[in-house]
C-alpha cells in the first residue's frame, strides 16, 4: 500500500522541497496546508495516512494541530517536524498525540515509513 501523507508547515518553499522529495521516494502528498484550519479541512476531505506537521507554523503551534487530528471523526497520526533538534521538544512531543519526530533534515519515507511501524500504525 502507498502511504499517503498531508504536509503542514508555513514555510511554501519546504513544502515544495519536501513533496518532492517524498513523492520521488514513493509517498504520496495529497495535499499541503500552512495553518491549523486548512490543515484539518484538508484531512478531513483527503484522509491522509499520516500528517506531517511543522512544531511551529508561523504564530501557531503544531502541537495544537496534533491534536486537533486526534480527534476527528477519522484521526490521523502525526509526525512532528522541525528545524531543531528532537532533544528540544522531547518532553512536549512524549506528551502530544504524535507518534514520533523527525528532523527536517532527516526527512525521508523510509524514516517516516519506520516511525509509523514502531508506533504501531500500519504503513
Amino acid at each position: 500500500m502507498t502511504l499517503r501523507c498531508l504536509l503542514v508547515d508555513d514555510n511554501h518553499q519546504f513544502l515544495a522541497a519536501a513533496r518532492t522529495l517524498l513523492e520521488r521516494e514513493g509517498l504520496v502528498v495529497v495535499g499541503t496546508a500552512t495553518r491549523i484550519a486548512d490543515a484539518v479541512e484538508r484531512a478531513d476531505e483527503l484522509w491522509p495516512d499520516v500528517a506531517l506537521v511543522d512544531i511551529n507554523l508561523g504564530g501557531e503551534s503544531g502541537f495544537e494541530l496534533a491534536k486537533q487530528l486526534s480527534r476527528t471523526a477519522r484521526p490521523v497520526p502525526v509526525i512532528m517536524i522541525s528545524t531543531h533538534g528532537g532533544d528540544d521538544y522531547a518532553d512536549i512531543i512524549a506528551a502530544s498525540p504524535a507518534v514520533g519526530y523527525l528532523s527536517k533534515v532527516a526527512l525521508s519515507a523510509r524514516a517516516v515509513n519506520e516511525l509509523l511501524s514502531g508506533s504501531g500504525v500500519s504503513a
